[in-house]
This record gives C-alpha cells, sequence and structure tokens, in this order.
C-alpha cells in the first residue's frame, strides 16, 4: 500500500497554520519521523497532527493524488472533508 496524507502544521509562537501534504510506502515510519522531529520539512513546527490519510495499491496513483492534494482544489477539499474537526479544534484552541 502506498499513502497520501496531511498534516496540520502549528508554531505557536508565530500562530503559522499549514497543511503539509506528503506520500510514503511506510505510513508509520513517516508519522512517526514527523512528530519526532526528524522530518526536515516540519521540524520546525511546535504541534504536528495528523487530520487526514488515504490508502492506494498503486504507487503513481497515491503520487497523483499527493499531487492533486498539493494544488489550491485539493488544500480545499481537505478543509471541507474535515471542516467539523478544523472548527472543534478551533473551539478548544
Amino acid at each position: 500500500m502506498y499513502f497520501t496524507y496531511a498534516l496540520l502544521c502549528i508554531d505557536t509562537k508565530t500562530d503559522k497554520k499549514i497543511f503539509y501534504i506528503g506520500f510514503t510506502p511506510n505510513f508509520e515510519r513517516r508519522l512517526k519521523a514527523h512528530l519526532s522531529k526528524r522530518s526536515k520539512t516540519t521540524k520546525n513546527y511546535d504541534k504536528i497532527k495528523l487530520i487526514y490519510y488515504e490508502a492506494c495499491v498503486n504507487k503513481t496513483d497515491a503520487l497523483k493524488r499527493e499531487l492533486q492534494l498539493k494544488t489550491g482544489f485539493g488544500r480545499g477539499y481537505i478543509k471541507k472533508r474535515i471542516e467539523n474537526y478544523l472548527k472543534e479544534a478551533a473551539a478548544v484552541v
């Protein structure tokens, strides 16, 4: 299996929030790397939370999906797909 995923990354000092979109054949190992600050792309964020993932049987399909999710349309799709979670998370903070 190949996984495409989205992380919500927050820098609490600046209140900067981003969606990080990635792809991996080893989802558990990659997520642990992000959470333990061993990934260059997300290590500067204080809070990292897995908010979305998909699994594909084919590597090419998963890579294509990663590229789709990195577009404005794709980020909008993720926001719409998890809009209730984002509202709840904002209420807690």
